[in-house]
Parts: structure tokens; sequence; C-alpha cells
């Protein structure tokens, strides 16, 4: 695996993971938009955006399809952890 996707795994996991321990406060306000898990992936997105511009390359040649979705089902899964850990076990 290329630095790029180990670098893409740790990303989306963390930003995950936060984004999940805000979720239930609602920090961005209570439209559908403004949902934690909503900015999340728009910031994924952004940042992707950004990475094809700096480098010049499409995304596929920096990080293969499959790494890719496996970096968002990650991110979701972490979301989900972190939205458990701050509702359930920590009461955030």
């Amino acid at each position: 695996m290329s630095h790029a996707g180990v670098y893409w795994y740790a990303f989306v996991a963390i930003g995950g993971l936060a984004f999940g321990l805000s979720g239930e406060r609602r920090p961005f306000g209570d439209d559908v938009l403004a949902h934690p898990f909503v900015i999340y992936f728009l910031l994924v997105g952004i940042g992707l955006v950004v990475l094809r511009i700096v480098r010049g390359k499409p995304v596929p040649q920096l990080l293969p399809e499959r790494t890719l979705a496996l970096g968002c089902a990650a991110g979701i899964l972490c979301f989900l952890v972190g939205n458990f850990v701050a509702v359930r076990l920590v009461g955030i």
C-alpha cells in the first residue's frame, strides 16, 4: 500500500470519529444539510478535489477506487462508533 493510501485511511477514520463525537450536539445547526455527517463528507470531497488540484493527477491515479471506497466505508463506521460513544457511553 502506498503512503497516500495509509494517509487516506488515517484521515477519514480520525475525521469520522471526531465528527461522530460531535454529531449529537449538532454544532452546525439543526438543518438536514448541517448535520455533522453531511459536513464530514463534504469536507472529504473538498479534500479530494484539493488533492487533485495540488498533485495535478486524477484522484484514481493517486488512490485506487477500492481504497477510496474502503476509506469511505471506514469513515462511516468511525462516525457511527464516535456517535455511539458520545451518546451511550460518555453522554457528551
